[in-house]
């Protein structure tokens, strides 16, 4: 689906502006109408922001899922939210009209209420789930006012002004986090989500809306305080204090000690608590200074002129057109700080003429030159795979430093575009490109290599990269959406197949028991354990043991075995016909079937019957419902050897070649297969081959508790190791396979915090400052 005709859709079918005529004066009537415009028009990214968010949650959980039944739950409410997100976007857009058509009677209702207070007539019990929603809407309501108090504070001053009313507060101001959250959940009703999954709605849209409500607000008041609106008030809520920067006679490793940990642990909420940076660059130069201290190196500036901004940059972009120029591997290289400060001072020093004083990088510009190319590192290390995202990290480098010298808010704000482009690129290289040249790589490879050009190309502003930002999510975006679906229909594909061994099985048990009272011979046995219980299996799938259909397919079993008496013979003959052609029998060879084992006295005398033995035969070469159409039993797909599933032999002897039995597995086995089957949908493990170390991911997508038989896809989807427990438990056992710990931060965000420590081990153990999330 288009999503620009969907949004034009949903626009066009709800005609923002057009409010009920005649209940305010012209004036305030137009003002109302601008500000629900400017409402609708602004809230239709972050809501679906909102829903896109929370559709993907859905999915990692169902991926994280313990069961079955779970996992279905997640995917069934996934499915509603993709199906219906147009609609639920139109309710919510027409409830707040209908919030700013009852603009005036919400406000009356909320004045009544603090004075009429209605007696009780009656006491009912309250559903928890009702009362739990209700306390969560009310609560993300009451933290988006505390959130964005002073916007609020004007903005329902002035749209009591156009009704003439007291101030709007709560949910009487129709556009205010109350009204929204109240919306949100109304508009949800339809979706028919369980409790769980609408509570995670409402933290989606805590989270990327009514968090994201401050500009919305800022535009409506500029737009009424430019229309005369109480153009004179400002609201008298008291703003944080800015944190100041650091006095100069203040000790160093003070003032770096909680700023440094911003970058690495919780950056988003150090960063919201003021409107004021954080001087995590003077932090972070501070550790620098100590660390240079520490090892005896100079940390004075070299004699000569400092280099201003203009000229750093033009000498950054420089060195990438010379580097552009160059094809070989090394220019693709990570450079070190050292490195690039000496390619600096040459491009800096280039066309200076003979006798003039060397042009030197400034303290700051040294610096960051070292920050960043100590960031880099720190990225390199943690790359799982070389070739082609090393070599892009490479070229990322400089296009992100010269960011980094036009804008300092690089190290202030963790969503910064180019932070956030860096660590999109580098955890996109990481996950998805496995060092090879397969096919499956080039489109994502050709893609980040044309985003990256463009980087080295173009000027850098926070613009250039918020752009680029856009277009490698939405790619990743189509790639993640692919993967999903091959993955479930792997996951599908895995759940049938244990199904129908499930159903064999059941059926190889039910023909053991009559085997056991009145064992057949030649061509009836051949035909009961190859192709009848087969017949057996695909009925009970289809409608159950209880069911009719099923004890009719019982009844023909006990009539071919003389249990019970045939009063139809012609009818016996049909129904074993049709139960054969089911399987995949051909007509003619089901019809010589039948009439060879109950007769042929329909059967044309010209045409010569196979003989009971060729037809055995022949039924015992008969593919099995579900087997591969070759010559070779279905193994998996990976070099161990089956793992014996069950102590009990198979009911029907010639269902299947017998497999080798596998050995007994070890104590240390079984307790690392008691691990794996506590693990949720959706863990990671890496595959390493022996032969040349080559390490591929694979993701549990699923896992029988029955069978044991379990599901390893790659991160595109696609089906890789089809193994049990058992044996997943063996080669990890043996150090073939090892579990890969999931990690809760980003690639960027573990990069500065092994940066930070870096600095501070440098500086000595009696600066070492615990981060944030170690103390969690």
């Amino acid at each position: 689906m288009d999503v620009g005709q969907d949004r034009r859709r949903v626009l066009a079918s709800h005609q923002p502006g057009r409010l009920k005529d005649g209940r305010w004066p012209a004036r305030a009537q137009q003002l109302l109408e601008a500000s629900h415009t400017l409402c609708v028009e602004g809230l239709h990214a972050p809501l679906r922001r909102s829903l896109g968010e929370f559709e993907l949650q859905l999915f990692a959980k169902a991926e994280r899922a313990r069961g079955h039944n779970e996992q279905q739950d997640f995917f069934a409410s996934r499915q509603r939210v993709l199906q219906d997100q147009a609609q639920f976007e139109q309710r919510f857009m027409e409830l707040l009209g209908t919030a700013f058509n009852d603009l005036d009677s919400d406000a009356a209702k909320a004045a009544s209420a603090q004075t009429d207070a209605k007696p009780w007539h009656s006491l009912e019990l309250l559903d928890p789930a009702e009362q739990e929603l209700t306390m969560t809407v009310e609560q993300l309501g009451a933290r988006g006012e505390v959130r964005h108090s002073s916007v609020l504070h004007e903005l329902s001053y002035r749209m009591a002004v156009l009704i003439g009313a007291p101030p709007l507060e709560g949910e009487a101001l129709p556009l205010g986090p109350h009204a929204l959250a109240r919306a949100c959940h109304q508009a949800s009703i339809a979706l028919d989500l369980p409790l769980a999954h609408e509570l995670l709605l409402l933290q989606n849209f805590d989270l990327w809306l009514i968090q994201a409500l401050a500009p919305l607000y800022t535009t409506i008041n500029a737009h009424l305080q430019a229309e005369g609106i109480l153009s004179q008030l400002r609201s008298s809520i008291p703003i944080p204090r800015q944190i100041s920067k650091r006095p100069h006679g203040a000790s160093p490793t003070e003032a770096a000690a909680e700023p440094v940990a911003a970058p690495a642990a919780e950056p988003a909420h150090h960063a919201s608590a003021s409107g004021a940076p954080i001087e995590v660059l003077e932090s972070l130069r501070d550790l620098l200074a100590q660390r240079r201290s520490e090892q005896g190196m100079a940390s004075g500036q070299p004699a000569g002129r400092a280099a201003s901004t203009d000229e750093l940059q033009t000498a950054l972009g420089a060195l990438q057109q010379h580097l552009a120029q160059v094809t070989d591997q090394a220019s693709r290289e990570l450079r070190s700080a050292q490195r690039l400060r000496e390619e600096l001072l040459i491009q800096l020093n280039i066309d200076n003429p003979s006798g003039a004083p060397p042009t030197q990088l400034s303290g700051v510009q040294g610096d960051t030159v070292e920050l960043v190319a100590m960031l880099f590192e720190q990225l390199g290390q943690q790359l799982q795979h070389g070739g082609n995202a090393r070599a892009l990290l490479g070229d990322l480098q400089l296009p992100v430093l010269r960011m980094a010298v036009a804008d300092q808010e690089f190290f202030e704000k963790p969503e910064h575009p180019a932070r956030k482009l860096l660590d999109t690129v580098t955890g996109a290289a990481n996950d998805w490109l496995d060092g090879s040249d397969d096919e499956s790589n080039r489109p994502l490879a050709t893609k980040l290599e044309q985003l990256v050009a463009r980087a080295n190309k173009e000027a850098p502003s926070a613009g250039l990269y918020t752009s680029l930002l856009a277009d490698i999510e939405h790619h990743l975006a189509l790639l993640t959406r692919k993967a999903q679906a091959a993955e479930r229909r792997h996951v599908e594909a895995a759940q049938g197949r244990e199904r129908l061994d499930q159903a064999r099985h059941r059926a190889g048990e039910l023909m053991a028991e009559r085997f056991a009272l009145s064992p057949p011979r030649g061509l009836l046995r051949a035909l009961l354990e190859r192709a009848w219980s087969d017949v057996l299996a695909l009925t009970l799938l289809r409608h159950g043991e209880d069911s009719e259909a099923f004890e009719a397919q019982l009844a023909i079993t006990d009539q071919l075995l003389g249990r019970l008496p045939v009063t139809d013979l012609a009818q016996l003959k049909q129904d074993v016909e049709s139960g054969l052609q089911q399987i995949g029998m051909h007509t003619e060879e089901a019809e010589q079937v039948a009439q060879r084992l109950l007769g042929t006295d329909k059967a044309d005398p010209a045409v010569e019957l196979p003989s009971a033995t060729d037809l055995a035969l022949r039924l015992k070469q008969h593919h099995r419902l579900g087997e591969q159409q070759s010559t070779q039993p279905v193994t998996p797909a990976h070099t161990v050897q089956p793992a014996k599933q069950s102590t009990q032999p198979e009911p029907v002897v010639a269902a299947r070649p017998a497999a080798p039995q596998a050995p007994e597995p070890s104590p240390r086995e079984r307790r690392i297969e008691q691990h794996l089957r506590q693990l949720p949908f959706g863990s990671w493990f890496e595959f390493i081959d022996p032969s040349n170390g080559h390490i591929a991911r694979r993701k549990l997508a699923w896992y029988s508790p029955m069978s044991g038989r379990c599901l390893l896809v790659s991160r595109r989807g696609q089906r890789g190791e089809e193994m049990s427990i058992t044996q997943l438990a063996h080669e990890i056992a043996a150090g073939r396979v090892c579990e890969v710990v999931e990690q809760r931060e980003s690639m960027l965000d573990r990069a500065w915090r092994s940066l930070t420590g870096t600095l501070r081990q440098g500086a000595g153990p009696r600066h070492s400052v615990p981060q944030e999330s170690d103390r969690r």
